[in-house]
C-alpha cells in the first residue's frame, strides 16, 4: 500500500496560497464515521503517488503515528498550470465494499484495422464494486479479440479480478470496430449536409410577405 505522509492544517481560506508556495497541497479526510480533518501534503509526493495509484487504488495517509487507509477520492486541479491545488481523502474501511471508477487499459490491437475498420471507444472507466484492498488501478480491455468488421468488446468480455463485480450490463459495449465508409456513403453525407446548410441560408433571407393592406398603410404615412 503506498503511504503518504500528511499533517494536521490549521490555514484555511485564502491563506492556503501561500501554503501552495511552500510546495504543500491542502487536503482534507473524511469518511468511515469519523469528522473531516483539514491536513497539508507534499504536492511532490502526492503527484508521485498519484500517477502511481490514480483514483481507485488504496493508499495509506500516515499523520503523526497514526494510519490511515483512504481512496483519492477527488484532487482540484489548477487549469493554467495542471498541477493539483486541493485533494479530498476518503477513509474506509477494509472489510465493507465500496463502490469505484476504474479507468479501462486498452491494450494491444484489433486485427480488425488491417481490414480497414474504425476502433471507437465506448467508454473509458467501469463501475466496480470490492473491497478496498481489492480495488484495482486499471481493468484491462483484450482488443486483440475485436478481428472482424463490426466486433464489439463489451463488459462480459472482461476478465475481472477476483472479489471484483460491476453491475454495469454484460452486453454494455466498451469498445467496438466500425466497418470503413465508402466513396457512396462519404459523398450522400457531404450531400446531406451541404442541403441542410443551403436551407438554413435561404430561411435566413426570406422575408416576410407585406400583405395590402400593410402597403396602403405604409404609403400613407410617407405621404404624412
Amino acid at each position: 500500500m503506498t503511504p503518504i505522509k500528511a499533517e494536521k492544517r490549521e490555514v484555511v481560506g485564502k491563506k492556503v496560497k501561500k501554503l501552495r508556495g511552500m510546495g504543500k497541497i491542502p487536503a482534507v479526510m473524511y469518511g468511515a464515521g469519523e469528522k473531516g480533518l483539514l491536513l497539508e501534503i507534499s504536492g511532490h509526493d502526492f503527484e508521485k503517488v498519484f500517477k502511481q495509484a490514480g483514483e481507485s487504488s488504496l493508499v495509506q495517509l500516515e499523520i503523526g503515528v497514526d494510519r490511515k487507509n483512504v481512496l483519492i477520492h477527488d484532487v482540484s486541479f489548477d487549469p493554467i498550470k495542471d498541477v493539483p491545488v486541493h485533494v479530498d481523502f476518503l477513509q474506509v474501511r477494509m472489510d465493507k465494499p465500496i463502490k469505484a471508477k476504474v479507468e479501462l487499459l486498452f491494450d494491444g490491437e484489433p486485427p480488425a484495422l488491417k481490414l480497414g475498420g474504425i476502433l471507437v471507444k465506448v467508454h473509458h472507466e467501469l463501475e466496480i464494486e470490492a473491497l478496498p484492498g481489492d480495488l484495482p488501478h486499471q481493468i484491462r480491455v483484450d482488443l486483440t479479440k475485436l478481428q472482424n468488421l463490426e466486433d464489439k468488446f463489451t463488459v462480459s468480455d472482461l476478465k475481472l479480478p477476483k472479489g471484483v463485480k460491476t453491475y454495469s450490463g454484460m452486453e454494455e459495449v466498451l469498445a467496438l470496430i466500425e466497418a470503413p465508409r465508402s466513396e457512396a456513403e462519404l459523398q450522400a453525407e457531404e450531400a446531406q449536409a451541404a442541403s441542410g446548410i443551403e436551407s438554413i441560408e435561404v430561411l435566413t433571407k426570406k422575408e416576410k410577405p407585406i400583405e395590402e393592406g400593410e402597403v396602403k398603410e405604409s404609403a400613407g404615412k410617407e405621404k404624412e
